[in-house]
């Protein structure tokens, strides 16, 4: 990631907004820029990208994942500035340069709002589609296995990018729990679709 940054595209830019930093009427001897929370100042996630970086980081989800750079990086913010009383949607918003690396303009709290709810519907409309695809007998099960090993991928990278550091342990340990729910679902999806196996002609109904 060395091209030179650019902003982001016309689509993204609609719905950030300027930092509002100290009136040029401020007192003088007063401080016009609000102080950094500490929490902003101790977050460290992200570090792995260059700032300025928007449109390569923004590209490489789009080939890969139906969100975006904006509601990836929000989505994983509200996530992490949540509370007992909800997200910290003005905090987000007033701080995300300073919170990720790859974002340059300050967000309002409805803005910061808009990305994590554009980000939780497609991660919905995307799960109900796979899962049909996995339920609907389209995919062979090494078909099927090829499908979650792909998207098991991109998201343990997508982790690590945020600075999750997992073992090779751990990892295989995630790969052979994905693998045993998706073999169930296999298996409860067919008892749906047939009565009995389509292969061995056994009974599904759990029947003797």
């Amino acid at each position: 990631m060395s091209e030179t940054p650019r902003p982001p595209d016309a689509e993204e830019s609609v719905e950030s907004e300027p930092s509002t930093g100290g009136s040029p009427d401020a007192e003088e001897g007063s401080d016009p820029q609000p102080s950094v929370p500490e929490d902003v100042q101790s977050y460290d996630r992200f570090q792995k990208i260059e700032g300025g970086q928007y449109e390569r980081v923004n590209d490489f989800l789009r080939e890969r994942t139906y969100v975006t750079a904006r509601e990836w990086a929000i989505a994983r913010l509200c996530a992490d500035f949540r509370t007992g009383t909800g997200v910290e949607m003005t905090k987000i918003g007033e701080n995300l340069p300073r919170l990720v690396p790859f974002m340059t303009d300050t967000y309002t709290p409805q803005a910061v709002n808009q990305a994590r709810s554009a980000f939780e519907e497609k991660v919905r409309k995307s799960g109900a589609t796979f899962l049909y695809g996995a339920m609907s007998g389209f995919f062979t099960a090494e078909e099927l296995d090829d499908v979650m090993y792909e998207a098991s991928e991109v998201a343990k990278f997508l982790l690590e990018v945020e600075g999750v550091e997992l073992s090779v342990e751990e990892e295989l340990e995630a790969e052979e729990r994905i693998s045993t729910v998706m073999r169930e679902v296999r298996e409860a999806s067919s008892q749906i679709r047939h009565d009995e196996c389509p292969h061995c002609g056994r009974d599904l109904d759990g029947g003797d």
